[in-house]
């Protein structure tokens, strides 16, 4: 049975092949799924052409600030964070590099750990960039901690 989550990073993927330049076709047999799936998944992933706009704010409304905007966002960035340690955590306790598989299973487990290692990778590369002394910080304090007796 297919869950949710295996559902999600599978869309994933075909997002990100499609957006690489790979056809219905070469996405399917990546992923050892039909055409007919990478099209649904490509839709479904889609953001609607025909939703109406949003309406907009009342004028009376008081908007939201910037500091609310922000304290926003690094909550939901805290929540993404922890739920992202506990996936890791999940799929580390799995070892799913142990469990007996066949073939197209084990292929897709590899491509989802794959492309998940591709996009946290992008997003680490991306997080040095803008905190570059932070990041500088943390390695060496891993080091330092990994290197204590």
């Amino acid at each position: 049975m297919t869950t949710a989550l295996d559902v999600s990073h599978r869309r994933a993927e075909v997002r990100r092949l499609a957006q690489g330049g790979a056809s219905n076709r070469a996405i399917a047999a990546q992923l050892n799924i039909g055409k007919d799936t990478v099209a649904r998944d490509l839709r479904a992933t889609e953001a609607p052409q025909d939703a109406p706009p949003a309406p907009p704010a009342p004028q009376d409304a008081p908007s939201e600030t910037l500091a609310q905007r922000l304290a926003h966002r690094r909550t939901q960035t805290e929540t993404a964070m922890r739920q992202l340690s506990a996936a890791a955590q999940a799929v580390a306790d799995a070892r799913p590099a142990y469990t007996p598989a066949d073939d197209a299973t084990a292929a897709r487990w590899y491509a989802d750990l794959s492309a998940t290692l591709a996009q946290l990778t992008e997003c680490a590369n991306a997080f040095a960039e803008y905190y570059p002394d932070t990041v500088a910080r943390a390695t060496t304090s891993t080091i330092d901690r990994a290197g204590a007796p």
